[in-house]
C-alpha cells in the first residue's frame, strides 16, 4: 500500500460478505474499522450487524434508520421526473447507491476515517455508483474495494476465510436464495441462478413481494392518491409520510399482483444482464403522478420533461446523483411540479394499474366548455382550425410541388 490508512468506513450487512470484509481490511491494510449498516426498507433487523460488528472488535459501530430520508430525498425526487430506465426499470437499486454513498462520506469526515470500504463487486454498476458519489461529495477520499484486489472469489472461498479466521456467520441450513438479492422500501432485484439464461422463466417461488396474477384477488382494488408539489402526501385521504406512503402501496400493490418485471439491461460497466424486480408501490406511483401531469401541466412542459427523462435516469443508473447536472435537471423538475396538485383514483386487478379517475381544484387546465363535443356556446370557434392547419402544412405543400 503506497499511503498508510488507520481507519476506514465499512458499508456493513453484517452477512457473509462483508463480515470477511471486515477482517481482511484488519489484516490486509491493519487499520481500524468503522461500520454503517442503513435501514432503507430491506425487510431485515439491522440491529444484530451490531452484534456481529462488537464480536468482531469493532468500536464505532453505525446503525441508521435511513427510510424517510431514503423516499423523501431521492424516491419522491425520481418519481417527478417519472424516471424509467430503458422504458421498464424504476430503478430501486440504483436510487439507493447516493444515499448510502453521502452517509460513508459522512461518518468518514465525522470519524477521522481517510477511506471508505464497500462490498460492490468488480462486475457490476454498484462499486461505480458508491465510488463516483463518494468522490463528489469528498474528492480526496480512499476507496478500497475489496472485490477487486482479493482472491477470495467464491463462497466456498469466503467460508474458509471465515471460518479460518473465527468470523461469526450465521447458516440458515435450506433457506439461502439460490439469488443474489437486493432490497430497500423501492424495489427488490433477483440476479443469478437460472436468471443467467435470458429463455429461462422465473420460479414462481422466487418471487416475495408480489402474489401471481392467478393468486390475487378476484375483487378490484380502488385507491386515491392525494397529490401536492408532485408527491403524494395521502392514501384514500389519510395522510401519510413518505415511508409510509411507499410501504402502504407496497403491500396493496403486493397484494393485487402489481410491479413484476423481468428485463434485460445495459450495465455501465459494458455487458448485458438480466434482472427480475418487484416494484409493486413504485408501479402504482408511476402510474398516478402521469395521470396527475396529464391535468395539471402544459403541454409543452411534459413533453420537455419526458425528452429530458431518459438523461435523467442515465444519470440515476450510472452514478452520477450528486454530479451538476443532475443537480440542475432536478431543479428544472422540481419547478414543473409546483402545479402538480390533487387526486387520483387508481383500480388496481390481477396485475393491472388503471386510472379511472383524477381532479385538481385550483391547478387543472383541463376546461370542460373548450372540450366538449355538445355545444360549447362560442368558447372555441372551430374554424380556426382551417387556418391553423393550413399554416402547419405549408411547408409539406411547397415541398410537394418541387
Amino acid at each position: 500500500m503506497s499511503e498508510k490508512i488507520k481507519k476506514v468506513v465499512l458499508a456493513y450487512s453484517g452477512g457473509l460478505d462483508t463480515s470477511v470484509i471486515l477482517k481482511w481490511l484488519e489484516d490486509i491494510y491493519g487499520c481500524e474499522v468503522v461500520t454503517f449498516t442503513a435501514d432503507i426498507g430491506q425487510g431485515e433487523e439491522v440491529e444484530p450487524a451490531r452484534k456481529k460488528a462488537a464480536a468482531l472488535g469493532v468500536k464505532d459501530i453505525y446503525i441508521e434508520d435511513l427510510r424517510e430520508d431514503f423516499v423523501r430525498d431521492y424516491v419522491f425526487p425520481m418519481f417527478r421526473a417519472n424516471t424509467v430506465y430503458e422504458g421498464e426499470y424504476l430503478l430501486g437499486t440504483s436510487i439507493a447507491r447516493p444515499l448510502i454513498a453521502r452517509r460513508l462520506v459522512e461518518i468518514a469526515n465525522e470519524t477521522g476515517a481517510d477511506a471508505i470500504a464497500h462490498g460492490a463487486t468488480g462486475k457490476g454498476n454498484d462499486q461505480v455508483r458508491f465510488e463516483i458519489g463518494a468522490y463528489a461529495l469528498r474528492p480526496d477520499i480512499r476507496i478500497i474495494a475489496p472485490w477487486r484486489e482479493w482472491d477470495l472469489l467464491s463462497r466456498e472461498r469466503l467460508l474458509a476465510y471465515a471460518e479460518e479466521h473465527r468470523i461469526p456467520i450465521e447458516q440458515k441450513r435450506g433457506t439461502k436464495s439460490p439469488y443474489s438479492m437486493d432490497a430497500n422500501l423501492l424495489h427488490i432485484s433477483y440476479e443469478g441462478d437460472i436468471l443467467e439464461d435470458p429463455w429461462q422463466e422465473p420460479e414462481e417461488s422466487m418471487w416475495r413481494w408480489t402474489r401471481s396474477p392467478e393468486e390475487a384477488p378476484d375483487q378490484a382494488r380502488y385507491l386515491e392518491l392525494d397529490y401536492q408539489c408532485g408527491d403524494i402526501t395521502a392514501i384514500d385521504g389519510a395522510a401519510m409520510s413518505p415511508a409510509t406512503v411507499l410501504e402502504t402501496l407496497n403491500q396493496i400493490g403486493g397484494d393485487h399482483a402489481i410491479g413484476r418485471l423481468d428485463i434485460v439491461e445495459n450495465r455501465y460497466v459494458g455487458m448485458k444482464s438480466r434482472g427480475c424486480y418487484e416494484t409493486p408501490g413504485g408501479t402504482i406511483m408511476l402510474k398516478a403522478h402521469r395521470a396527475i401531469e396529464s391535468l395539471t401541466l402544459d403541454r409543452e412542459v411534459a413533453h420537455l420533461k419526458d425528452e429530458l427523462m431518459p438523461r435523467y435516469a442515465e444519470m440515476i443508473y450510472n452514478g452520477y446523483w450528486w454530479s451538476p447536472e443532475r443537480e440542475v435537471l432536478q431543479k428544472l423538475i422540481d419547478e414543473t411540479q409546483q402545479t402538480v396538485n390533487g387526486r387520483v383514483r387508481l383500480r388496481l386487478y390481477k396485475g393491472n394499474v388503471t386510472v379511472v379517475g383524477r381532479q385538481s381544484e385550483n391547478d387543472s387546465l383541463f376546461d370542460a366548455e373548450i372540450a366538449t363535443f355538445e355545444d360549447d356556446a362560442g368558447a372555441y370557434d372551430q374554424r380556426d382550425a382551417a387556418g391553423f392547419i393550413k399554416l402547419n402544412a405549408l411547408r409539406l405543400r411547397i415541398a410537394r410541388r418541387h
